[in-house]
């Protein structure tokens, strides 16, 4: 059995601009040794990503301790909506810490409550509660759990649950079982047979985006929609920054209103202005009857939300829909402080304008680039640049490797490609994100592809 290398030397570009510093090898030298126990106490899943070792971050810029500085394009997986190290979420976790409320289970508190209560101001109707978890893959199992329950209330053989391919809605079991990545859940062995997919239409993958396909992909399944508890989908797939068509959005409303099925929008890469919309799925102008929150809630720490109806919220007694670290206090306090910075900065505003400069500068500056670039999609402050071998648009995970370790070793910061065949990369700045550093990281991209390419 052979075993891969530690970490993969980057290709450097010595750069030195009031945006981005490269000054040393990278890895750099000081790091390797750290690098090395990583790889002997962490599990091999841990690595993958560009051997950086964070030091500190600053509103879209991220640090080593060695004197390199990198445009942010990541937001360390889109969480960092309203900045890296923003003082005003670190005083408020200070704060909150310093009072000495560090855990309070399921007991009350008046930053659980605080925090509940912010959420469904912001949400629209019906959607007026809302359950305080960690992460976004408890909030999407929950969501799965409240369709679930829904659905026997109706029948007791109402409990399929249709997902789409190629989509991510987390890594547990059933996180991974509703997902769409069949990759992704070859450990699992057994597949639950009221958990399917259909295809997404993102115009690109799938280029048919009737709504037509997802009711013939049902009828080929033998799936009566009467046996159909609830459709789940990310507002947008996570891994292609993919968008459906509004029209297709509005007919799926109007079929699980039929056929009294929960929608629910996976918004945990998309809520709190990523999309230049305070919620990602007013793009397609209609309700969910659920949605599913969680990193850029906080621009920090770990919290997550499922929000919805309250006759659906409040199918389960008390003691049966809960969770340890419910609403811990210091997350709670983080995502308060991280809401109001969002709202007082006018950040959703800012990341539709400068979103618009983004998308503008990834069309310009990769257009030398077209016959290995499928699709570039996205709205607001994320997109997905799919790049491709040829013209059968078959994904290239080594060019796209390549191009995103090339950019990093030029001072732009990318998480490693994501996506169909691994072959997409994902670019999601903080919100705060200022024009100059937008049209400069692109540069960089471009420059990555160039040297790749050559």
């Amino acid at each position: 059995m052979t075993t891969s290398p530690v970490f993969e030397e980057l290709p450097i570009h010595p750069v030195d601009t009031r945006l981005r510093r490269i000054v040393t090898p990278l890895p750099a030298p000081e790091t390797r040794s750290l690098l090395e126990t990583s790889a002997r106490v962490e599990p091999r899943s841990m690595g993958g990503q560009p051997p950086v070792v964070w030091d500190r971050a600053e509103g879209f810029n991220v640090f080593d301790a060695y004197g390199n500085k990198w445009i942010d394009f990541s937001s360390g997986v889109l969480v960092t909506n309203a900045g890296h190290g923003r003082r005003e979420i670190q005083d408020a976790i200070i704060t909150q810490a310093q009072h000495g409320l560090l855990h309070n289970y399921c007991f009350p508190s008046h930053h659980r409550i605080d925090l509940a209560r912010r959420l469904t101001e912001l949400a629209p109707e019906p959607l007026k509660k809302a359950f305080l978890i960690s992460t976004g893959s408890e909030a999407t199992e929950c969501a799965v759990k409240l369709m679930r329950t829904h659905g026997r209330q109706v029948t007791d053989d109402k409990t399929v649950i249709v997902s789409y391919s190629n989509a991510f809605h987390g890594r547990t079991m059933g996180a991974q079982m509703i997902g769409g990545i069949p990759l992704l859940k070859e450990w699992i062995g057994y597949m639950d047979p009221g958990m399917v997919q259909v295809p997404f239409p993102d115009g690109f993958r799938c280029q048919d985006t009737s709504f037509a396909v997802f009711e013939e992909s049902l009828a080929k399944m033998a799936i009566d929609p009467r046996r159909v508890a609830g459709v789940i989908t990310e507002t947008y797939q996570g891994g292609g920054a993919s968008f459906a068509p509004p029209e297709y959005i509005a007919r799926l409303r109007e079929w699980c209103d039929q056929w009294n099925v929960l929608l629910t929008f996976d918004e945990v890469q998309a809520a709190f202005g990523r999309c230049g919309r305070q919620w990602g799925f007013e793009h397609y102008g209609v309700m969910p009857d659920l949605m599913c929150l969680g990193k850029g809630i906080s621009s920090s720490l770990p919290v997550a939300a499922v929000v919805g109806r309250p006759d659906v919220m409040d199918l389960f007694p008390p003691g049966s829909m809960t969770s340890t670290h419910t609403g811990n206090p210091i997350c709670c306090a983080a995502a308060l402080a991280n809401i109001e910075l969002i709202l007082k900065e006018r950040l959703i505003e800012k990341a539709a304008c400068t979103g618009e400069v983004l998308h503008k500068e990834l069309w310009k500056q990769l257009k030398p680039f077209d016959a290995r670039i499928g699709a570039i999609h996205g709205k607001g402050l994320v997109a997905g640049v799919h790049v491709i071998k040829d013209d059968s648009l078959a994904p290239d995970r080594d060019l796209a490797h390549k191009v995103v370790w090339n950019a990093v070793g030029r001072g732009l910061m990318l998480f490693s490609p994501v996506g169909v065949g691994g072959a997409t990369i994902k670019i999601c700045p903080p919100l705060c994100i200022t024009e100059e550093a937008i049209i400069e990281g692109v540069s960089a991209i471009a420059d990555a592809f160039k040297d790749c390419l050559s």
